[in-house]
Order: C-alpha cells, then structure tokens, then sequence
C-alpha cells in the first residue's frame, strides 16, 4: 500500500523551475531515501510533502489524503524534522519533550513515560535539566527528533537529521529509526552521508537539477551501476612515468592522485588488474599496497549526477 504518491509534481519561482515533473511512489512501512547535491530540490520537495508550500502543477496524495486540498489534515497524521535548527533557548530538554506532547494533546500520564523513554532512548537523561541554549549542535539535534516522537504518527519526514552528530550518535539514531519502521512508521529521509543511505533506506530516489533521475533500492543501483570494482595501488615510491606507462589499457579509467596514489575503474577489473601488475612488475615499480572494493553508493550517485550535467 502507498504511503505516499506524487504524480507530474511541480514548483517554480518565477522562471526558476525548483521541483520538476517529479513522479513517485513510498510504499507504507519502509525508509525512502531521497539524495541529490545542493540545490537538487529536496528541501523544495520536503516542504510540498509536508504541505509547507503549495505545487504549481501536479497531485499529491499523503496517506490516502489529498495534501493539496486538505493540507491540514495531513499535518496531524506526520511529523517532520526540517534542516533548520528549531528548539526553545530557555526550555531545559525535558521541559522540550513535556511542551511538545502538550502541544499534540498527549494525556499527561502518557506524556511523562514517553518523555523518560525518549530521554534514556536518545541519551538525554544526563542534560535533561540543561536550557537548550546551552547545549551543543548535536545534542539540539538529538532533542530536535526525539521531540518529535513525543506524538503518533504514520509518516515521519527527516531532513539530514543527523548534522552535528558523532558517529555513535548517528549510529544509535539509525538504529533507533530501523527499530520504529518495524513497528510500521513510514520515514522519508534525506542525507549527505551515503553510508547512512546504504545502511538504513529500502528504497533510493536521487534527484538533480529538480528531477528524479533514478529510483530503485541500494542493492539493485548497485546491481545496475556497480559492476565496475576500484582498484587502489599505492607505490612505494614517487614514480613520474607512471602515467604514460599505463594510459594505453584499455577498458578502464585511470585516476592518479599524485605519483604514488593510482585508482582503477573497470567493469574488467580482473583482467586489467593483471596487465597493471605486469606492467609494473616490467618497469620495477615497487607496490606497497593494492585493493579492490566493489562500487558503494557514494560512487554511483556522483556518476549518476556527473552523467546528468553531462547529458544537460
């Protein structure tokens, strides 16, 4: 069952076109990811799913509920952590979770278990009584989302929620969503950080220049795109020949960071990994180190990207 479902959706200002004839479908009960370089038209896309902003063009149906007709209706049922830092300075972190229930018409027994479990879940409990002003940008972040699960909700939209976070922050954050979709939360969910992607989202859109230009799961892009293996050899010496010693290989491409620094793309990499070694073995270039790691997600979305400028 749709969670979510955009047809032909549009937004532009003026003559710049932000969001452009976007079209998809977020199953109930995963985490979508949605990816895309600065200025791609997520932010723009979160605010129209949120009801935020109304499109030029195009229908939007949030939870079986027209969003573009009933807008309010929509905001009862979702909860949504934007970019932009949002926390009450004065507030002490529990007095945060105890005013966001209030707000949603939390009864105050049920108010108080969800605040201590949310306090010991994002690990608050020793600054529950420290002002949010006087918190660092990870800790606001980590009071920002779990403010968020003081209420119910069916669909939870996250933009880049874990800025400002140390990784074993992030990873409890990850951890603590993976756990919340199982109980059958739908989570929209943007990130730079591609490792998170792989690790948490069932599906992928990315986006550039206001369209999707792929969606699939991390498994099946890397199916599609990820043939091509990276070879990394580091020399244990400068070697300033080096480059016109292996420029005539066909079938892969060759970066070559500095002089002892070479990478290797191939769909063939065995094969052209064989006549690098035996090119080098030649001409006496001593190896320090090689390794070769399949294609991960950071590589195929930065193809998938370069290759839309290209083809624009």
């Amino acid at each position: 069952m749709s969670c979510v479902n955009v047809e032909h959706l549009s937004k532009s200002y003026g003559s710049v076109i932000a969001v452009n004839d976007i079209s998809m479908s977020i199953k109930k009960g995963q985490v979508f990811g949605f990816l895309g370089p600065n200025g791609a038209g997520k932010s723009t896309t979160i605010k129209l799913l949120t009801t935020l902003i109304q499109p030029s063009s195009g229908n939007l149906s949030i939870l079986g509920i027209n969003a573009i007709k009933n807008p309010l209706k929509v905001r009862h049922k979702i909860g949504a952590v934007l970019q932009q830092p949002s926390f009450e300075p004065t507030l002490s972190v529990e007095k945060s979770l105890e005013k966001y229930g209030m707000m949603w018409n939390v009864p105050k027994t049920e108010r108080k278990i969800r605040m201590e479990k949310l306090l010991r879940d994002f690990e608050l409990v020793e600054i529950r009584k420290k002002r949010n002003e006087d918190l660092s940008i990870g800790q606001r972040r980590r009071v920002q989302v779990a403010r968020e699960f003081m209420h119910e909700m069916d669909l939870l939209f996250l933009d880049e929620p874990t800025v400002g976070l140390d990784p074993s922050a992030r990873r409890n954050l990850l951890d603590y969503l993976k756990k919340k979709v199982k109980t059958g939360l739908t989570i929209f969910f943007t990130t730079h950080i591609l490792t998170e992607a792989e690790y948490l989202c069932d599906e992928i859109a990315i986006i550039d220049q206001g369209k999707i230009i792929a969606v699939d799961t991390p498994e099946a892009l890397k199916k599609r795109f990820g043939n091509k293996k990276t070879i990394k050899i580091h020399l244990l010496k400068n070697q300033e020949d080096i480059i016109s010693l292996l420029s005539g290989i066909p079938d892969c491409t060759i970066d070559f960071s500095s002089g002892t620094n070479i990478t290797i793309h191939s769909e063939q990499s065995e094969v052209v990994l064989m006549k690098v070694l035996r090119i080098l073995n030649e001409n006496g270039k001593e190896i320090d180190d090689l390794s070769a790691v399949p294609t991960n997600l950071e590589e195929i979305f930065l193809k998938m990207v370069s290759e839309n400028v290209s083809n624009h």
